[in-house]
């Protein structure tokens, strides 16, 4: 199946990621976090499945926030809960592979494991070059992946409703993962290929962007308030999300 394939069938199915403990107390509050303040800017959300970051964004004021994603099923549940609850967000089905140049172009670029579904270096740095295309001189693109040297024998994220175990491929970019989001009563597996930590640095780089700069993630205090401390000492030992920002 391919990942058009896989997220056709995942659709609505996709917004209760958000809900499960990783996605909400580290994942969604690290990234708001480093990308910040984007009032008045344009961003494009790129694989952005069904508006989770695109809607976010917008509502922190950025003034025009275009999501694209290759699933036409993502893109018309986003669709439906712009229809429900109107915030002026714009999306398109479309591959980012082949993205067309835009005529004004965008102040920031948000991925969250966008990066992932490279096979290949050379896809990867494809894909690198249509993001830095699309943003103006100087603008922003951060990312959210899967730790690139996370220890698959470590400390799993199981508890935080997430399972990630190594299939014993190697991909073009990086080793095969296996990735099951544990949703109640309909677990949601998938298989991707986090990059090795040069493979990023080496494609944003020959894509024209600078800066580039790793950041950590970290458990929100609203997590700890609902879990305790103890609870995400796991995650803290072997984190599974790593995040990256640079300039174009």
């Amino acid at each position: 199946m391919s990942t058009q394939e896989l997220y056709d069938e995942i659709g609505e199915a996709f917004e209760g990621f958000k809900a499960l403990p990783l996605a909400r107390y580290v994942e969604a509050p690290s990234f708001l976090g480093m990308v910040g303040d984007v009032a008045g800017r344009r961003v494009i959300d790129l694989a952005c499945g069904t508006g989770f970051y695109t809607r976010e964004l917008k509502r922190r004021g950025a003034a025009d926030v275009f999501g694209v994603d290759v699933s036409g099923e993502m893109i018309r549940a986003a669709e439906g809960i712009e229809r429900a609850a109107p915030l002026g967000v714009r999306y398109e089905v479309g591959d980012v592979a082949d993205l067309a140049p835009v005529r004004e172009r965008f102040d920031v670029a948000t991925a969250v494991m966008f990066l992932n579904y490279a096979e290949t270096v050379a896809e990867f740095e494809h894909l690198c070059r249509k993001v830095h295309g699309s943003l103006r001189s100087g603008g922003e693109f951060f990312m959210l992946h899967q730790t690139p040297d996370y220890d698959f024998s470590g400390p799993s994220p199981r508890e935080y409703g997430f399972l990630t175990e190594l299939t014993g491929e190697e991909g073009g970019t990086g080793p095969r993962v296996r990735i099951t989001a544990l949703l109640e009563g309909a677990p949601i597996t998938f298989t991707a290929g986090p990059a090795r930590r040069e493979v990023f640095e080496t494609c944003l780089s020959k894509a024209g962007f600078s800066g580039i700069e790793w950041v950590q993630t970290e458990v929100s205090p609203a997590g700890v308030a609902a879990h305790g401390d103890a609870f995400w000492a796991d995650y803290r030992a072997n984190p599974a999300f790593e995040m990256l920002r640079c300039r174009a």
